[in-house]
């Protein structure tokens, strides 16, 4: 019995649930005198209206075709003239790579190994397991990936210290015994970069460079200014800096990476030649103060003296530009606009929804207007057909019904 009842109630919900599903469901229009949900109402509808109207359509255009990835090319050159000491730097020694492009660098600051040469002698005591009292502390041939070369077996002294490391086979002496620290380059704070960049936009047809066709001598001159010199892409070193809100003198002594920031928002829907790309800078690599922090890399100059090779190996700290361009143009196009104000226009429908879940929720408390607003057509009681009587009279303009016969 209990799974025959259980079997009918099942049968019953689907059957519903069936029927159901085929059923047609209208909106019915009810006019709540209320003013609490009539303020309520107003506000919302006013709020939907003016989040498309100033954000979607005024703010973020949304009438426009948008293109996010522009093709782009970017060439740069350093230029500037330093003293260190009695010797002149200029971009040659400087400016790495030279040729230019999206990352180039400067050297602000040296340490110089001088006169090494390939032979033998003493590794550093701060390498694990270099240190020693006798050779047989020293495996031969060993090699240390933290070390300078490969080990020679015999436990030598330290340079001219009395305790003694293992000796190797490497450029000598090493660098962190003989490394020369030379003083920053100062000056380089009113060196300039030049940053010449062209984008295309292939979706609208579109081609833009940051600099001025035709007056090439006025960028020997100029530095660039957001209201005075936008078409001026020449920047001081010192100027980067000081928009990266970091301290030219402390980049000097660790280096640092800056990101320049190239980003062009045009609206083609007014003339081309009024989209002028805009800069900002900004420390990309980790603060100071961190094991990692700071820009440096090694290089070395080669030379021959008495038949014999050497070499000069330079740890160079200083400042890398990358140059990221970011670009976005917009365009009139009549699909987005169709499909955004249709989007604007059914949306509108939420504050009907938002206020009639108020009202059925805090307002109806007797069900007053869930009643008028929830009808099932199915369940009202259906009138009789009205009957229309004709009566017909022969011969006189009276009758009784009574005897149901005519007089």
């Amino acid at each position: 019995i209990t799974f025959a009842f259980h079997f009918f109630i099942s049968n019953e919900f689907f059957r519903e649930f069936f029927l159901g599903f085929w059923d047609y469901e209208t909106p019915k229009i009810m006019v709540v005198k209320n003013r609490t949900l009539g303020v309520i109402y107003r506000i919302v509808q006013f709020l939907v209206i003016t989040y498309f109207i100033w954000y979607v359509f005024i703010s973020q255009k949304a009438y426009q075709d948008i293109e996010t990835r522009p093709e782009s090319s970017i060439y740069t050159e350093m230029r500037g003239v330093g003293i260190l000491g009695d010797n002149v730097r200029d971009t040659t020694e400087y400016v790495r790579p030279s040729e230019g492009g999206d990352v180039i660098s400067t050297i602000l600051r040296r340490e110089v190994t001088y006169n090494q040469i390939q032979g033998t002698c003493a590794e550093h005591y701060s390498v694990p397991s270099a240190n020693c009292t006798t050779d047989a502390d020293c495996v031969q041939g060993e090699m240390d990936f933290d070390g300078h070369g490969q080990r020679t077996g015999r436990c030598v002294p330290y340079y001219n210290h009395t305790f003694k490391t293992c000796e190797i086979k490497s450029w000598c002496p090493i660098e962190e015994f003989a490394a020369v620290r030379e003083p920053p380059l100062v000056q380089a704070i009113n060196f300039t970069v030049y940053i010449k960049n062209s984008i295309h936009f292939p979706k609208f047809k579109v081609l833009r460079g940051n600099i001025k066709p035709r007056k090439p001598k006025k960028l020997l001159k100029c530095h660039y200014h957001p209201n005075t010199n936008p078409y001026c892409p020449v920047f001081r070193l010192g100027y980067i800096a000081e928009q990266a809100r970091e301290k030219f003198s402390e980049l000097c002594q660790t280096g640092g990476v800056i990101g320049v920031f190239i980003n062009w928002k045009c609206d083609f829907d007014v003339d081309p030649s009024e989209c002028i790309p805009s800069y900002s800078f900004r420390r990309l690599d980790l603060r100071k103060n961190l094991p990692s922090s700071g820009y440096h890399y090694r290089f070395a100059k080669y030379y021959y003296k008495d038949g014999y090779e050497y070499r000069s190996l330079i740890k160079a700290y200083g400042i890398r530009l990358d140059v990221i361009v970011h670009g976005q143009a917009g365009k009139f196009s009549l699909i987005p606009t169709i499909i955004n104000t249709v989007t604007a226009m059914t949306s509108v429908g939420i504050c009907s929804i938002i206020c009639d879940w108020i009202m059925l929720t805090f307002i109806d408390k007797n069900e007053v207007y869930s009643e008028r607003k929830f009808d099932d057509a199915s369940k009202q009681p259906r009138q009789p057909p009205a009957t229309e009587i004709i009566l017909t009279s022969f011969g006189s303009t009276h009758s009784d019904l009574s005897d149901g016969v005519p007089l």
